[in-house]
């Protein structure tokens, strides 16, 4: 191994898995996913199953640290299966902490994946399991991670939803509550266990819960502390993302200029921790909120150093977002020959991901803005050096979208409603994505028909070990005197035979010695090697823990319509903009400031009106939505 170079240059799992052991293989797996290689790990993982072992506890270990490198990976559907594998040895070798521990990870990995109701059966086992062996660190844990269930619960419920922030319907509310609950028993725990940085993290998701609730000054008092926490370990990540959110609740308390201080060490952070990603939102935050400020020249400044980026990183859905808003940003300021640049960029974008309510927006702020400066197509060129001084680098097919809504002559209410119509847009092809797939894959049957298919399935290799072949015959003549000879012998034997009786106690003897193992679950378990060692202990702890107990009933309730969605990954969302905020909070904000919008919103000058300077100023643009 080349241990200079950060990565194993001869060593691979294919050309050691006949020579390396089971145990030396997975500790390889385990350095190489400690060092953050983990497609390199699960190889390795992968060939310790392969070579296999009759160790149970190092098996169990295997399966848990797989799981862990492929939900890291995002392969969430075999990261399901080797934590299912984790689960059933622990509950076969009565290792409690073990099951525990197996049902956390399966409960994170089904909150990924969406199932959120599965995932909270699989934690609170976690709980039950930990308080059972006095266990605070696990308890803690279990409690953190439903509230987190809850949590992203709260989240997807959230989507769509067109209610003013603190007005939620009353699912989702609960929904969230509850995640408070279970965040706040965990931080009494913690601070009980004196575990700082847990403090953080619950902090840090009870400000982010309040927000949702829309209790932004709660929300900013656990932010605070968080960013305290985050200070005290040097955390610069945290920190940003404190800062980050408490920018956030001071847009909704109309704290604008609060809110740009914190946006601004977002900004700083992300430069000095030279993440691009998080430099674009927080630049793209700034410009929303001079938008709002009424500052169109600091707000066109911030907006087209996220266009800059957006473009370094090729995120077109950002490019057409910023151009969108540089669009408007240059008509409050009344420089519409620069604003009809960015419409027609933003145009372009939209026809190339094929964003409909993208395209016929810009399609309109484009004749407008054309019908305003008298100008026609054949007029304008494809492209124009002019604007490539203001800082952004347009590029001859910019084709992306932006989510946007009408901005000029529309009433306040149908600009409300259609603003409300484009965020469910937004969720409705990921929607009907994850509902399709549900229904395509789902079970028919009843759930004991369902359970029963999947045990048969399962145990349906085990069929040819318990029968016996007969020898093939040489010729087809000699096949049917044999088969007849042997009717007869049979018929014989069954009806003469004084030994008949001897015969089925023999076999029953030769066959009894397979129920045990048929009673325990471990057959399809890969990379065990059952020996007469682990056998006993594997049954004589199974027998203890019968799989019907509540823990499985409930899971195999839950699961029994879900069984092939779970050995695929969770589907693709729709397109994402890695350089702009949470979709949510912009839409959130667009809910909050909709009074303005019509304060916002001016005619835009005919030729035969001359634009004085009052009237410029007035043109002012409507705040970003996205839907």
């Amino acid at each position: 191994a080349d241990q200079s170079s950060g990565h194993c240059s001869t060593l691979t799992p294919f050309s050691l898995r006949m020579e390396a052991s089971c145990l030396e293989l997975a500790l390889e797996g385990e350095r190489l996913c400690k060092a953050g290689d983990f497609k390199e790990g699960t190889a390795f993982f992968e060939a310790a199953v392969q070579v296999g072992t009759e160790d149970l506890k190092t098996l169990s270990a295997i399966y848990s640290q797989l799981g862990n490198a492929y939900f890291y990976l995002k392969e969430y559907g075999k990261a399901l299966e080797f934590h299912k594998h984790d689960l059933n040895l622990a509950r076969n070798i009565g290792d409690r902490i073990g099951e525990g521990k197996a049902s956390s990870n399966l409960g994170n990995t089904l909150k990924v994946l969406g199932q959120f109701d599965e995932a909270i059966v699989c934690c609170q086992r976690h709980l039950d399991i930990s308080q059972e062996q006095g266990d605070k660190v696990g308890e803690a844990r279990a409690l953190y991670n439903i509230g987190n269930v809850f949590h992203a619960k709260g989240k997807k419920q959230l989507w769509g939803c067109t209610q003013d922030p603190g007005d939620l319907p009353p699912d989702v509310r609960d929904t969230l509550q509850r995640a408070t609950t279970f965040y706040e028993m965990n931080l009494c725990l913690v601070k009980e266990l004196g575990d700082r940085v847990a403090q953080g993290r619950a902090y840090g998701n009870l400000g982010n819960t309040h927000y949702l609730l829309g209790n932004f000054v709660k929300a900013i008092t656990f932010h605070h502390q968080r960013l305290a926490i985050a200070k005290e370990f040097g955390d610069k990540a945290a920190e940003r993302r404190a800062y980050s959110n408490l920018g956030n609740a001071f847009i909704f308390l109309s704290q604008f200029n609060t809110a740009t201080e914190y946006y601004r060490k977002t900004l700083h952070l992300s430069k000095e921790l030279r993440d691009k990603v998080m430099e674009a939102q927080a630049c793209y935050s700034l410009g929303n909120t001079y938008t709002l400020l009424q500052q169109y020249d600091m707000a066109i400044d911030y907006y087209l150093k996220h266009l800059y980026i957006a473009q370094e990183l090729t995120d077109r859905v950002g490019e057409g977002r910023a151009c969108w808003s540089l669009g408007n940003g240059y008509v409050s300021l009344g420089n519409l020959k620069q604003a009809l640049y960015y419409a027609r960029m933003h145009l372009e974008i939209s026809k190339e991901i094929g964003d409909r309510n993208g395209e016929l927006t810009a399609r309109m702020n484009v004749q407008q803005l054309r019908t305003s400066l008298g100008v026609s197509e054949e007029d304008l060129s494809p492209s124009s050096s002019e604007f490539e001084m203001q800082g952004a680098r347009p590029k001859s097919t910019m084709k992306n979208s932006t989510d946007s809504v009408e901005l000029w002559k529309y009433s306040s209410d149908k600009v409300i409603h259609e603003s409300k119509m484009l965020v469910l847009c937004r969720t409705t092809p990921i929607s009907l994505s994850l509902t399709n797939s549900v229904t395509k894959l789902s079970c028919e049957p009843p759930d004991e028909d369902c359970f029963i298919e999947l045990l048969s399935k399962f145990q349906s290799s085990r069929m040819d070990d318990q029968r016996c072949q007969l020898e093939e015959p040489q010729s087809n003549g000699e096949a049917g005197a044999n088969a007849a000879s042997l009717n007869n012998a049979k018929d014989a034997a069954l009806t003469t035979s004084p030994q008949t009786e001897e015969l089925f106690d023999l076999i029953e003897s030769s066959q009894g010695r397979r129920l045990d193992d048929q009673r325990v679950n471990v057959g399809n378990l890969p990379g065990l090697r059952i020996t007469q060692n682990n056998l006993g202990h594997l049954v004589g702890e199974g027998d203890r823990q019968e799989p019907g107990d509540d823990f499985f009933n409930m899971l195999v309730k839950c699961q029994s319509s879900r069984i092939d969605d779970q050995r695929c990954t969770p589907p693709e969302p729709g397109p994402h903009a890695p350089t702009v905020p949470d979709e949510d909070f912009f839409s959130l904000i667009q809910r909050v400031q909709a009074k303005r919008m019509d304060e916002q919103r001016v005619q835009l000058p005919s030729d035969d009106q001359p634009r004085t300077k009052k009237t410029k100023r007035k043109l002012c643009v409507q705040k970003v939505v996205t839907c």
